[in-house]
């Protein structure tokens, strides 16, 4: 079994070898499709369909990836990507190309395999659809939901008719009829009902199934003339139906295993004219038995329980099965390997009797327990007649067994009789046959000698004249050629031994031994006289095929005389190359069946024969290119028509004219040794050889002065390419050196030009370098004066606010001043009322004590102004008032007594003190307001040129 995982590929070949598939289980082909993603999954295959030829499969994974795989051509291709799972297909349409799929979305589209475009969208359902079903013109097509049918026209996409139920009965299949204009609709509670596809007039319904085999319907099948309904359920009961009668003629019990049936399909076959008698019915367990709805027996059966089916398709002329496994892969199976045992020929009636081979015959010898199969008729007479001559001949012709005795125990007559039954040998057993009837002696010392002489020196560019493109062909083909060379010299000589050779070669290419051996019995007996007149063709052979020939069809001989066409173009071309250039490797190989199984002339028979089966086209060929083109190519020419006709020929050609007379028997290759092979002309393959000789000496010396000519030429040629070379270079290093002069001329310009730009790009650089340094130093000095400009403002704050801070001070000490003159004003007024109080309280009480007192009184006064104008003169200002107050305190300290007695001696000088003091007091006032004034003014001169000087910078 093969397997196939389609993976990422859009397309691809679907096996890549010749499927054979095998009697137990028939898969031809096994389908996976895995996801090379990081995380490796397996999409799983839902629904498949055939198309209308049976050839064609279209499959839809879940995850709507759909392709077709195209099984006569053995190519999948990726036709569509729907992004959601199918839930149905149909692949029957009108237009070949086209197909219906069924989406998860419960709508349909129409898409073409070919462009893979969407041809059309149908929407109407509002739940899954889940079956699909084309009219046999592939003109309308139902689509079934749970709650609805719908009928489209497929010429335009529009629905014409919906099919609406009650919610309580549901629908479980509505489908057409085969070949027919019939809808069948299936519903819930098994009423079955047959609709008018036109009119959708109902035609009749089906009487309801007996009770006592009362099955709920879930799956429908019906035959290719739709005369048969088959229908089944959750039971292991089949229910047949015959629509014609309208009643239930038969029901069929499956074996206990099948408890419920999933699906049922009739298997079409070709000649049973659409009434099918083969039922595929798939139950609970994943196997499908197909079973005879007549004899009711099991034929074979699909699928396992481990490997179970999930759902399948038949193709419509019933070749292949195609089955959705339960892992989701895709499984095709071949019907006709399924079959094979079902399908076997029966035995045969004529049964041989032979005799014990080396044994004299007697009573005990002739009882014999004769073990045959089953005879289903009686035989013949002519049968009869045929088993009395074969028991004569054993009881009298013990020589003429022993003739037809073969190695391996086989017997000539029984083969034959075993091939004129079946038209050819079994092709397991074909090659030990051929062993068999050639008598292969295998001497593997005599061909390894001939093979140890190495390739012969005329097959050595065998692969320019005949190029194969297998190596090992090729190689094989070199050694076999060359051991037929060393066997015998003319062989060596033949032009058409390679396409004599070939055939033989391609099909025992394993096994060189017998492939040589078969080769030289060939030609040993199957090419008697062939080389008498060599190298011209064998005239002798050609005019027995010629005689042959106008014996049986003279109307074709005369034609070819008429046309100019000799034997060596009708019959040569079939001969040098054994019929591999016109026949097939399967017809080639039934015609040589034949061929080592008779006498020698069978092969000039079949030349005749195949020309006389071939009169129709012959006749109708004119031109010499045409017989030429028909006796090369391959024609449509059925070769057991043409065995026929050998057989035929070799019967009713008369003996004068039969080539039997003129060749002999067949004779097999000695056991040990190859025979001498000697018939040809020895004079003229001498000949030959010594001209050969003579010529390939007379080569070997032309080629040895072609070679010392050549040698001479080649070193007078060599020395006039080295002058030629010589001077070639010397022009050459001329050209370089002009090339290169020409180069420094225009490098120097390009300098020049270069030194140009750099300087005018240096002026600009140096311009620009001024330019910048002029801004650089503009804006040094702007940013200078701004400095500067706020250096002045900020010192004319600070003289603002130092300023402001003097005036402030000054007017406090202004203010302190005149409060103090205020407070000495009042102090004065105070102290002369006081002074006048005291003068008058002590003039009214000191006036005894006036006198004592006057002098210490005095004293002290005049001690108290020396001192007070010591200070004064210190420090005039400041000291003014302390003194005032000392002198108050002073004169608060003395008793009060005294002060009155002295006060009318002190009185007038004190008074004249104090006016002197204020006075000063005036002017020191004035003098310190006016020094504050000039100091004002001072600084606002400072300022005013302070402001003045950056100006004069920046003009």
């Amino acid at each position: 079994m093969q397997s196939t995982d389609l993976g990422n590929k859009e397309s691809g070949k679907i096996w890549h070898r010749k499927p054979s598939p095998a009697t137990r289980d028939g898969i031809i082909v096994n389908i996976i499709h895995n996801t090379s993603d990081y995380h490796p999954k397996v999409l799983r295959f839902l629904n498949v369909a055939f198309d209308g030829t049976g050839d064609c499969l279209i499959a839809g994974d879940h995850q709507g990836n759909i392709y077709v795989f195209d099984l006569y051509g053995n190519r999948f291709n990726l036709v569509q990507r729907t992004a959601q799972a199918c839930t149905a297909l149909a692949f029957n349409l009108r237009r070949k190309s086209e197909f219906l799929v069924a989406l998860a979305d419960y709508s349909i589209k129409c898409f073409d395999t070919v462009t893979k475009e969407l041809v059309s969208w149908m929407r109407g359902h509002e739940s899954s659809v889940f079956s699909i079903s084309v009219h046999a013109s592939g003109k309308y097509a139902i689509t079934t939901s749970s709650d609805t049918a719908q009928l489209w026209d497929l010429d335009t996409f529009q629905r014409k008719r919906k099919l609406n139920i009650r919610q309580s009965v549901g629908i479980q299949k509505v489908f057409f009829l085969p070949l027919s204009n019939t809808i069948l609709s299936c519903f819930k509670d098994n009423s079955i009902f047959a609709w008018e596809c036109d009119t959708l007039f109902c035609k009749y319904q089906l009487p309801a199934p007996p009770e006592s085999s009362s099955i709920l319907y879930k799956v429908f099948a019906v035959t290719r003339d739709g005369r048969i309904l088959a229908a089944g359920g959750k039971s292991n009961h089949l229910h047949l139906w015959c629509l014609e009668a309208r009643q239930l003629f038969r029901i069929i019990q499956m074996p206990t295993k099948v408890r419920a049936i999933r699906h049922l399909e009739f298997l079409p076959d070709s000649f049973d004219a659409g009434s099918n008698q083969v039922l595929g019915v798939l139950s609970q367990d994943g196997i499908m038995r197909f079973i005879n709805i007549q004899t009711c027996k099991l034929l074979f059966e699909i699928g396992s329980l481990d490997e179970g089916i999930s759902s399948s398709v038949i193709s419509p002329h019933g070749r292949y099965i195609a089955s959705i496994m339960e892992n989701g892969s895709l499984n095709v199976y071949s019907v006709q390997a399924l079959t094979q045992e079902i399908n076997k020929p029966p035995l045969p009636l004529v049964k041989v009797i032979e005799d014990l081979p080396k044994k004299k015959l007697s009573s005990s010898d002739l009882k014999m327990k004769v073990t045959s199969g089953r005879v289903q008729q009686p035989a013949k007479p002519r049968g009869s007649k045929i088993q009395t001559r074969i028991l004569k001949q054993d009881l009298t012709g013990d020589f003429e067994s022993k003739k037809n005795e073969l190695p391996d125990g086989l017997n000539k007559k029984r083969l034959q009789i075993l091939l004129k039954g079946y038209g050819e040998y079994p092709t397991k057993y074909r090659m030990f046959i051929w062993r068999s009837l050639l008598q292969l002696p295998e001497n593997h010392t005599a061909f390894s000698s001939l093979i140890d002489k190495g390739t012969h020196v005329t097959f050595l560019n065998l692969q320019k004249k005949y190029p194969i493109k297998s190596r090992k062909l090729l190689r094989v083909l070199q050694r076999t050629l060359s051991a037929l060379a060393h066997w015998s010299v003319i062989f060596s000589d033949t032009p058409y031994l390679p396409l004599l050779a070939f055939p033989f070669v391609k099909l025992f290419q394993n096994n060189q031994l017998i492939c040589f051996e078969v080769i030289a019995t060939l030609i040993i007996n199957w090419c008697q006289h062939w080389f008498e007149y060599f190298p011209n063709p064998p005239i002798n052979i050609l005019s027995m095929i010629e005689n042959v020939l106008a014996f049986h069809d003279k109307e074709l001989l005369q034609h070819f005389i008429d046309h100019d066409i000799t034997s060596q173009l009708y019959a040569w071309p079939l001969l040098e190359t054994v019929f591999s250039e016109v026949l097939t490797r399967e017809e080639w190989l039934k015609l040589f069946d034949n061929i080592f199984s008779n006498h020698p002339s069978f092969l000039l028979m079949t030349v005749a024969a195949y020309n006389i089966c071939s009169r129709v086209p012959l006749l109708n060929c004119n031109l010499k290119d045409d017989f030429e083109f028909f006796f090369h190519h391959r024609n449509n020419l059925d070769i057991n028509v043409v065995i026929r006709q050998v057989y035929h020929l070799m019967e009713t050609t008369p003996t004068d004219i039969h080539p039997d007379s003129m060749l002999n028997v067949f004779v097999a290759l000695t056991k040990g040794q190859y025979p001498v092979f000697n018939q040809y002309p020895k004079f003229i393959v001498d000949y030959q050889t010594q001209e050969r000789e003579r010529i390939r000496n007379d080569e070997l010396d032309y080629l040895r002065e072609r070679q010392t000519v050549e040698d001479m030429q080649a070193e007078v040629d060599q020395q006039r390419v080295e002058d030629e070379a010589w001077y070639q270079k010397q022009e050459l290093l001329r050209k370089a050196e002009e090339t290169r002069r020409e180069m420094l001329l225009q490098e120097e310009e390009k300098i020049i030009q270069q030194r140009q730009r750099l300087a005018a790009v240096k002026r600009e650089l140096q311009v620009k370098e001024m330019h910048l340094q002029d801004a650089a130093r503009r804006r040094f000095l702007k940013l200078q004066q701004d400095q500067q400009e706020m250096e002045l403002r900020r010192l004319d704050d600070e003289i603002g606010r130092k300023v402001y801070m003097r005036d402030r001070e000054i007017a406090a000490t202004a203010r302190d001043l005149e409060m103090r003159q205020l407070e000495l004003e009042s102090q004065k007024r105070l102290y002369e009322k006081w002074k006048e109080a005291e003068g008058k309280e002590f003039c009214l009480r000191s006036a005894k004590k006036a006198s004592a007192l006057s002098d210490a009184s005095r004293k002290w006064f005049l001690k108290q102004e020396i001192n007070a104008a010591v200070e004064h003169a210190e420090n005039p200002c400041h000291k003014e008032e302390p003194r005032f107050q000392n002198e108050q305190e002073d004169a608060s300290c003395l008793p009060r007594t005294s002060h009155l007695n002295d006060s009318s001696e002190m009185h007038p000088s004190t008074q004249i003190s104090l006016n002197r003091r204020a006075v000063e007091w005036d002017t020191t006032e004035q003098n310190l307001i006016q020094k504050v004034r000039n100091l004002r003014q001072r600084l606002t001169a400072q300022a005013r040129h302070r402001c003045q000087t950056p100006h004069l910078l920046a003009a």
